[in-house]
């Protein structure tokens, strides 16, 4: 008998916005974004979840998808929607993102020179204001890398500037971009905007 295909919906910083663990891999060691109805056509998963209405984009990364909606209606009842979506297609047995979405993706040449002509040319004159920096670190297959540095580490709103402000600015200029991670310790430094209570 095949096991049962377990899910955990988590909610996000974002109300918008809800990450469901799977207890497999959809899409190993790989992450996809797709913005929207038209740019999921090469992934089954994502044409399976965005027959949901409600939904408006999500990030595919090995075993989690992050999803964020539109509308009034709760997480709780369009995540059960969304659990059932991914059930029937980890059944199917079609990949979670077909091969050809790989061929699509620009080099991590290319999207390092992009990502650091935003942050030079955009991002951290914007952050710079506050005292703050963003640093490219890497850039592995279409996943990004960066660190947050002076008035930016630590801060409470740094996540919400990561997602709301320099994520979109990224995906705006390279929508095939897949994991935008932070690898701040937001925690140390020599001048972090938060300090732990001794």
């Amino acid at each position: 008998m095949e096991k049962e295909i377990t899910i955990i919906g988590e909610p996000t910083s974002n109300p918008t916005t809800c990450k469901f663990t799977v207890d497999r891999p959809v899409y190993p060691g790989s992450s996809a974004y797709f913005g929207n109805r038209e740019a999921a056509k090469l992934s089954p998963l994502a044409q399976k979840i965005f027959e949901v209405p409600e939904v408006e984009n999500l990030l595919v990364a090995d075993n989690q998808i992050t999803v964020t909606k539109s509308g009034y209606d709760p997480w709780p009842a369009i995540g059960k929607q969304i659990g059932a979506k991914i059930r029937e297609h980890i059944r199917s047995g079609e990949p979670g993102v077909s091969t050809e979405y790989d061929r699509t993706l620009p080099s991590e040449s290319e999207i390092r020179k992009s990502v650091q002509q935003l942050l030079d040319r955009e991002i951290n004159p914007a952050v710079g204001m506050h005292g703050g920096w963003v640093e490219l670190i890497d850039v592995k297959k279409n996943s990004v890398y960066l660190r947050l540095g002076g008035g930016c580490q630590g801060c409470g709103a740094a996540d919400a500037t990561l997602k709301m402000g320099i994520e979109k600015s990224i995906r705006e200029l390279i929508p095939q971009v897949g994991e935008i991670l932070d690898t701040t310790d937001h925690a140390a430094g020599r001048n972090p905007y938060y300090q732990p209570s001794k």
